[in-house]
């Protein structure tokens, strides 16, 4: 399939691409790995652990996507979302599948109820994470590089500014705007 480019996020080429995909284009399955490959895997090594068997549960999320490609709908969310959940469900699956058998049947019901529990939980926070990169990745850079550095590198609106080199006023303006555009695409997705 060769190797997959970063995507970017558009809604119309996301809505031309499931059309093709509704309608058995084999190109079009090309260029969802294209576009969405790198972000599925990388997800998918993540939470599994295990490069081979992401790259086996990968091939099940590109399948899947094939044969149940009339089952995405643009209006609750963006193609990559659906992508993103299906790649949840096949990672959580794959674990299940791998949980060893336990000698003691009474203790295997309750080992494996809170392991599967445990790495439900963290599969699921991994896919938010995820799905909040995504969505970082559809906002102007400089909305997104404020939220990015105060979430994700713990920075106070002060340090931003100084690393950035801006006035803090601007800082605090774009984090409430990228804020403000980010619910709209959660507001948007969940519609």
């Amino acid at each position: 399939m060769g190797a997959p480019m970063a995507y970017d996020g558009t809604r119309s080429e996301d809505r031309h691409l499931a059309e093709r995909l509704r309608e058995g284009d084999p190109e079009a399955l090309r260029d969802a790995y294209s576009r969405f490959g790198r972000v599925t895997f990388g997800f998918l090594v993540k939470s599994l652990g295990d490069r081979g068997a992401a790259e086996d549960v990968q091939q099940q999320v590109y399948t899947q996507i094939w044969q149940r490609a009339e089952s995405y709908d643009p209006n609750r969310g963006s193609l990559l979302s659906w992508l993103m959940t299906i790649a949840r469900s096949r990672a959580i699956d794959h674990r299940r599948r791998r949980v060893p058998e336990p000698l003691d049947p009474d203790v295997a019901a309750t080992q494996l109820d809170s392991r599967a529990a445990a790495e439900d939980e963290r599969i699921d926070r991994l896919a938010e994470q995820w799905r909040i990169r995504e969505l970082l990745d559809r906002l102007p850079e400089a909305e997104a590089e404020v939220l990015r550095r105060r979430f994700y590198g713990e920075l106070t609106q002060s340090e931003i500014a100084e690393r950035e080199g801006i006035p803090l006023g601007t800082v605090k303006t774009r984090m409430f705007t990228g804020l403000r555009r980010l619910r709209e695409l959660i507001d948007e997705e969940g519609r």
